[in-house]
């Protein structure tokens, strides 16, 4: 598996460093693992009074300050890995890059926001997620789990999106642990407030409890029927958790609860969520969320 892991220097890219530290031995066999520093270009003007030679020399200097600690922290848990730097606007080179050296996972440190229209995530990770079709492994506050069987939190929404994540899972389920347990979530509609109205255009009354507990089942079973089957043909652990309410609030209150070490999910998803497509629930989650987030990227 190649791993790019872009830092740079702030206290969120350290969780990065820290992840892949103390859990080198579930990154795959033998992970080829890259450090990119990207350097903000000079301005055209300046570069012409430096020169190449010495700006050349000047972003060397600048990437090794943040490289080098990194590597060095690496290596002292027996990790090894490769460092380059790139020039040019952060979230294109990160994407840039990423494509060109056929990376297959990308990790990156991120600060959540308090959710406020739209303002979710780090600009430049939500950048790398809106510019390029890679895994992005998202890591927030929370430390890396060091038991070697993790507790994964799966979304399902019964979209396309949803099923790539559990596809994902199931082809690299080595980095989750000998043992993993999978959780295997869906969130349903609370049905608040649904009336029926009648052909004359009165109001019926509204379903009572069991229509609606019904009606849920129902959604959820269509959601997450198919991945049942996926992960008991795989032989693995499971367990089956039907939320309700908002999706982001909801998933990341069941993983901070029940103490889930890493929550996967598909992106551009639209489908048992209802009112929510999965990128949105996706960048909520990561906002108000310590729990490790592997995004998952369809086409």
């Amino acid at each position: 598996m190649k791993i790019l892991v872009p830092i740079d220097g702030s206290e969120f890219s350290k969780h990065s460093i820290e992840f892949v530290t103390s859990r080198a031995t579930l990154l795959g066999h033998n992970p080829e693992i890259e450090l990119l520093s990207v350097q903000a270009p000079v301005p055209a003007r300046a570069s012409k009074l430096i020169g190449n030679g010495s700006l050349s020399g000047y972003y060397d200097e600048e990437a090794n300050v943040i490289l080098e600690p990194a590597i060095e922290a690496l290596k002292a848990a027996g990790v090894k890995a490769t460092a380059r730097y790139a020039v040019g606007e952060a979230a294109p080179t990160i994407a840039k890059v990423a494509e060109e050296s056929g990376a297959d996972l990308i990790i990156m440190g991120s600060h959540g926001r308090s959710a406020l229209k739209g303002l979710l995530l780090g600009s430049v990770t939500n950048s790398v997620l809106a510019l390029c079709d890679k895994p992005v492994l998202i890591l927030r506050n929370k430390p890396a789990p060091t038991n070697d069987s993790l507790k994964v939190g799966v979304a399902i929404d019964g979209s396309k999106y949803g099923e790539a994540a559990v596809e994902h899972i199931l082809k690299n389920h080595d980095i989750f642990g000998d043992h993993p347990t999978f959780y295997l979530m869906n969130v349903v509609s609370d049905y608040a407030g649904v009336v029926m109205p009648d052909m004359a255009g009165m109001a019926l009354p509204t379903m009572n409890e069991s229509e609606v507990r019904a009606m849920q089942q129902e959604s959820f079973d269509e959601a997450v029927g198919p991945s049942r089957k996926a992960f008991q043909d795989k032989g693995f652990k499971t367990e089956e958790i039907c939320l309700v309410g908002n999706p982001g609030d909801e998933i990341a209150a069941f993983a901070k609860n029940e103490g889930l070490d890493l929550i996967v999910m598909g992106t551009r998803g639209y489908g048992a969520f209802k009112a929510a497509v999965l990128g949105s629930t996706a960048t909520r989650i990561a906002a108000i969320s310590d729990t490790p987030l592997l995004v998952i990227q369809a086409n």
